[in-house]
């Protein structure tokens, strides 16, 4: 079992920046790739970008457009996900997921067993 914490979720202005953390504790040494994924009011719960725990490789979806960016320091199991120039339509309760073992695409939401409980990330206009 993984456990997954995350936090830096707030409140900011359109234009401003967050830096959201997750925490990772238990069977550290099995993850294989953490993901971001965020879920805004009435909508799906989407990908953000994941990156592979060894490695370091992240990938992004596409909404991305180079404002995000995704890091990991191995040494305190935690990955990072800094959002820069924060659009209104950036509201939503983003979750860190771990996959274990590669098991589908890094979009793929069933890829993921284990989950955070979310922290919330609210722009104002």
């Amino acid at each position: 079992q993984v456990q997954l914490v995350e936090s830096g979720g707030g409140l900011v202005q359109a234009g401003g920046s967050l830096r959201l953390s997750c925490a990772a504790s238990g069977r550290t040494f099995t993850v294989s790739r953490i993901g971001w994924f965020r879920q805004a009011p009435g909508k799906e719960r989407e990908f953000v970008g994941a990156i592979i725990w060894s490695s370091g490789l992240p990938s992004y979806a596409d909404f991305v457009q180079g404002r995000f960016t995704i890091s990991r320091d191995n040494a305190k199991n935690t990955v990072y996900l800094q959002m820069n120039s924060l659009k209104v339509e950036d509201t939503a309760v983003y979750y860190c997921a771990c996959d274990p073992d590669y098991s589908g695409p890094a979009y793929f939401k069933a890829a993921y067993d284990y989950w955070g409980q979310g922290t919330q990330v609210t722009v104002s206009s």
